[in-house]
């Protein structure tokens, strides 16, 4: 089983940066790609980033390329979203998620989930 507890949302304006992070715990946590998702009030949750096992391969929502960076270390089993340039709408709850599945885009594919953290960007 792995537990995921995300951290780092807040309240910034328009081209601020914010850091998320998501920490993982659980004897099976070896072996999971990693993915964020973000959910805006009345819309579908949708996927913005994701990263494999060993780190080396990103996968990231066109909306976001450029902008998001996301990272993980294995060490501390911990993984982050490092957002700059934020705009208005990427305002939603972030969500951790993570998955043995190969198709990172797709949030049906994650088997665990944690609670999110809210980001809000205002201009």
């Amino acid at each position: 089983q792995v537990q995921l507890v995300e951290s780092g949302g807040g309240l910034v304006q328009t081209g601020d940066s914010l850091r998320l992070s998501c920490a993982a715990s659980g004897r099976t946590f070896n072996g999971y790609a990693m993915g964020w998702f973000r959910q805006a009030p009345g819309k579908e949750r949708e996927f913005v980033a994701a990263i494999g096992w060993m780190g080396g391969d990103t996968f990231y929502a066109d909306s976001v390329k450029g902008r998001f960076t996301i990272s993980r270390d294995k060490g501390k089993s911990t993984v982050y979203l490092q957002m700059n340039s934020l705009k208005l709408e990427d305002t939603g709850l972030y969500y951790c998620a993570a998955t043995r599945g190969s198709n990172w885009g797709t949030r049906y594919q994650y088997e665990h989930w944690g609670q999110g953290t809210q980001v809000t960007v205002s201009s």
